[in-house]
């Protein structure tokens, strides 16, 4: 389960990717299996979180790491080498963006 704690250290993956409607299910489908499968087997993972934008045209992966060194060694595994040449090939678009710093306001 995702927590966000300002307390916690702990690298924070954002990915957006953009995508042609038509092929939004298909790619939120390979994003998920590839977490349930691979990525969440990975040292280091604790969380993924996909959305999909209410038009259709962009997934956005908040995933969590237990630092921005497991999220490399995650990259540079096989496995997920496979998973992410598929995404990257169905995506118009995608930007991956790790951070380190969190702040969070809760009412």
């Amino acid at each position: 389960m995702t927590t966000i704690d300002p307390d916690q250290k702990i690298c924070t993956l954002i990915n957006v990717f953009t995508v042609d409607p038509e092929k939004n299910e298909e790619l939120f489908e390979l994003l998920k299996t590839a977490t349930e499968e691979v990525i969440s087997k990975q040292p280091g993972y604790i969380s993924a979180n996909l959305h999909i934008s209410d038009d259709k045209k962009t997934i956005t992966n908040y995933a969590q790491w237990r630092s921005l060194e497991d999220f490399h060694n995650m990259i540079k595994h096989p496995a997920a080498l496979i998973h992410m040449v598929k995404a990257a090939a169905m995506a118009k678009d995608f930007k991956p963006v790790t951070y380190g710093e969190i702040w969070s306001h809760h009412v």
